[in-house]
């Protein structure tokens, strides 16, 4: 018998690496085989890792060795053949009751001996060795990649990778729309088949040119690399990356999409104020209803037995508006504030330092923690889960952190200009109190207050702090009219005694 298969192997299936591999191994083979006159009566390709057993090509040819037998196997090196101890285990058993006769590689020499064998035993170990160290390596260097913040893989949808210092920069083309996608969805005005539609028509599409399926926009805006960090391996680590979001935006996204997930029913008929409130007395939903050409709010009364009555629309919207009245601030008065803000500004730039200086040692003292943290983990005082769940806690508080500060020196004057659009909020709730639609009332309502519960008939709320002082200003303005004997009646008169 003179008969061998031949056996060839690549370690990858991609078309695009490693693709002589294969070719270059069958005509260096064949050559050989013409030499020593050795006929090669089928061959056998695969592209696949020889790291584990289990490969399909292999396999059968080791079955079919098994039921007929062979003169031998022709191969470029024995780690063509294995580099996992099972399958070099069942070559040497095979050489070893007779089903192959003959090893033939064209930079190894093999004899059926003891001796042979002895040495091919040392080939096919050292062919695991080099897989096992290869993979060290690769972990040892991953690992380092994660210690300075360097995410491994293919960049995600807005970064691309930089190659020469392994980090991920902006990509010029798509880093502002996948910004914008985060910015529109946070409103919860868009479901994502409308941000699917519209990041379209903006020009974002997949490296391929498609247009981007629901599955990867709704991955995006959970990913938290648009923060400046991301998973591996099911732990958080920080990235050296610029971010693109705030975190702040970006949990405002997850809850939106929590939200949006929850299953609603559609209403026939839109209502302004359904949602908005809760009732006092049994804390069940307020839901509305129309009665004789009007729409009343009530309670849902699903839980206990309820004695609250309905109220009109009207009078509700009636309420609502009152209420925006008495945070309203006249333009005068408006001026005046925000003139007094900007020579504040002056006297505070220490405070403002100071302010700075205390979010640096937050940040470190966050660092602090992470040590502490892995040192526990490494000395198995705490487990591998609790690591991970607190390491992600003081990590996502660090980010923001740091994230304030890169704010507060990029815009000094934030604190500034937040009191400044606080004021001219106030000084249009006249204008929503008295014009607006209902849902602008809704809306400027839910903004200045929350608990927002329904008690006979009448709509009370907790008051941000903001307005709070605005409420407790008109509070006292109208006290000391009354004290005085003055009439309030008039709105003018109102803001221009809050005014003084």
């Amino acid at each position: 018998m003179n008969n061998f298969f031949l056996y060839i192997r690549k370690s990858t299936d991609d078309e695009d690496r490693q693709v002589l591999s294969l070719q270059s191994q069958e005509t260096e083979l064949l050559e050989l085989a013409r030499k020593e006159k050795l006929s090669v009566v089928k061959i056998f390709r695969e592209s696949q890792t020889a790291k584990e057993p289990g490969r399909p090509v292999f396999n059968e040819m080791l079955d079919l060795v098994e039921k007929e037998g062979v003169s031998g196997i022709l191969a470029w090196h024995p780690d063509r053949l294995a580099r996992n101890s099972v399958d070099g285990g069942r070559i040497i058993y095979l050489v070893d009751i007779g089903k192959i006769e003959q090893l033939k590689f064209p930079t190894f020499w093999f004899e059926n001996t003891s001796q042979g064998k002895f040495m091919l035993q040392i080939a096919f170990g050292q062919s695991k060795y080099y897989i096992d160290n290869l993979s060290e390596n690769v972990k040892r260097g991953l690992r380092q990649k994660l210690r300075r913040g360097e995410r491994p893989g293919l960049a995600p949808l807005g970064y691309l990778n930089e190659l020469k210092k392994h980090i991920l920069i902006k990509d010029p083309d798509r880093f502002r729309l996948v910004a914008k996608l985060f910015e529109l969805y946070s409103t919860g005005n868009y479901s994502l088949k409308d941000l699917q539609k519209m990041i379209s028509s903006a020009g974002l599409l997949s490296r391929n040119g498609k247009k981007l399926s629901i599955s990867v926009i709704q991955y995006t805006l959970s990913n938290p690399i648009y923060y400046g960090a991301f998973w591996y391996k099911g732990e958080l680590y920080q990235g050296v990356h610029e971010p693109m979001i705030s975190k702040k935006l970006f949990d405002k996204v997850q809850k939106v999409m929590k939200d949006k997930s929850k299953p609603k029913k559609r209403d026939k008929k839109f209502h302004a104020f359904r949602g908005l409130l809760k009732c006092d007395e049994c804390d069940c939903a307020i839901t509305s209803e129309i009665q004789k050409g009007h729409i009343y709010y009530r309670c849902t009364k699903k839980r206990l037995p309820c004695s609250q009555p309905y109220i009109r629309e009207e009078v509700m919207a009636q309420q609502i508006s009152n209420i925006i009245k008495k945070v309203s601030l006249s333009s005068a008065w408006a001026n005046k504030m925000i003139f007094e803000l900007n020579n504040e500004k002056q006297e505070n730039a220490q405070a403002e330092l100071s302010f700075a200086q205390n979010l640096k040692l937050q940040i470190k003292d966050c660092e602090s923690k992470l040590d502490n943290l892995l040192d526990a983990h490494l000395e198995s005082i705490i487990s591998k889960e609790e690591y991970v769940v607190k390491k992600e806690k003081i990590l996502n508080q660090k980010i923001e952190n740091e994230q304030k500060l890169r704010d507060f020196e990029q815009k000094d004057n934030h604190w500034l200009e937040r009191a400044k659009n606080f004021i001219l909020t106030a000084q249009q709730a006249q204008n929503i109190a008295l014009q607006g639609n209902l849902s602008e009332k809704k809306d400027f309502l839910k903004k200045i207050g929350s608990n927002l519960v329904l008690r006979k008939r009448e709509v009370l709320f907790t008051p941000h702090k903001p307005w709070k002082i605005v409420l407790n200003c008109f509070n006292s303005c109208e006290r000391s009219a009354k004290f005085f004997g003055g009439n309030l009646a008039d709105e003018t008169e109102l803001l221009t005694m809050r005014g003084c």
